[in-house]
């Protein structure tokens, strides 16, 4: 394997600490656990590293690339001047800059990010996605008869659960007043209310540029009491440990899915990562209600620490996190070459 010089493009934020070793004790990583992890695996491969760490300004990122000359840049960012929308900005300028980069290129971004644009391309596809609605901000909410509750009201941009909460599943239109409301003030951004679907809820990863590869299947499961908290990947369910055990919440792979069914859902991720443009790597969220499939979302640059379902699909698939993270540069690599 040819050792390269990787330019590791973090958040200024969360620039890792000098620790070689994942059993440190220090607090600090786990702020920055992904850059972190991703950071010690590149070291692991013999690879020469540079962190260069950004907010909203693009001066650092040419510094490092006119005055260090990397291979790739690895690339963590996910947001720029803290708007999520203008993470494909930042790419935007690599793609200028003419220098390879790993994750998922500018048009990709721009189409998955968008909650609401996302789905409107992929039920153009005829691939099932909730009915929804987007609320700008300022706007004014007036009923609508086409909403049918209950709803799930989230951010129109941000990823990582912000915003969902148990308040977030709404039954009446005061309500969903209140918790559009909210999403505006916490994000300063459009709020999207979509239609809940019940039944399975599976995250699945799809590895590659043109030929692509579907890992296996991971899934969120509420052991707990029926009538205990909204069976929804919340904020405090996807970060809060304690908050899981304490209401039997596992995520695991996903079990007894027919044949068929399986194959159905690997397809239709195949045809929504191409649909939307996307490369390198992505996770899908979807919700299985019968034998119908339904998209969530779609996640282009999904987190990739040594505890996501992204990297443990990847190790469950035979690519230990090492190899998951080379594969990741290989596909980078690949794309930028032609």
């Amino acid at each position: 394997m040819k050792k390269l010089r990787v330019m590791l493009l973090v958040h200024e934020s969360l620039i890792p600490p000098d620790e070689p070793s994942n059993d440190s004790p220090d607090p600090a990583i786990e702020k920055c656990k992904t850059e972190f992890d991703v950071r010690n695996a590149l070291i692991r491969l013999g690879h020469k590293i540079k962190i260069t760490g950004a907010y909203d300004d693009l001066a650092p990122i040419r510094k490092s690339i006119e005055e260090w000359q990397p291979d790739i840049v690895f690339n963590l960012l996910e947001e720029f001047a803290g708007n999520p929308a203008f993470d494909y900005y930042v790419v935007s300028y690599l793609e200028m800059m003419n220098i390879p980069y790993t994750g998922c290129n500018p048009r990709g971004l721009l189409l998955a990010r968008d909650k609401a644009l996302s789905k409107i391309l992929l039920s153009h596809h005829r691939i099932k996605v909730p009915d929804f609605t987007v609320f700008p901000q300022k706007s004014i909410i007036r009923k609508n008869k086409r909403w049918h509750y209950p709803l799930i009201v989230k951010s129109l941009l941000e990823e990582g659960s912000v915003g969902i909460a148990q308040a977030s599943l709404v039954n009446k239109d005061e309500q969903l007043r209140q918790r559009v409301k909210h999403i505006h003030s916490i994000t300063h951004g459009d709020a999207i209310a979509e239609e809940y679907i019940e039944g399975r809820e599976l995250y699945v990863t799809v590895l590659g540029n043109t030929r692509l590869k579907v890992l296996p299947f991971r899934e969120i499961v509420f052991n707990g009491p029926k009538n205990g908290v909204i069976r929804v990947a919340t904020h405090k369910v996807k970060w809060d440990h304690r908050f899981r055990k304490r209401w039997d919440i596992q995520y695991q792979f996903a079990e007894a899915l027919p044949d068929p069914l399986s194959k159905r859902i690997a397809q239709t991720c195949k045809r929504a990562f191409r649909i939307l443009g996307l490369n390198g790597y992505a996770r899908f969220d979807l919700r299985i209600q019968d034998d119908d499939i339904f998209m969530l979302e779609a996640n282009p640059n999904p987190g990739i620490d040594e505890s996501e379902d992204s990297t443990l699909s990847a190790q469950k698939s035979g690519l230990d996190y090492d190899r998951f993270i080379q594969k990741i540069i290989c596909l980078g690599l690949s794309i930028h070459s032609k």
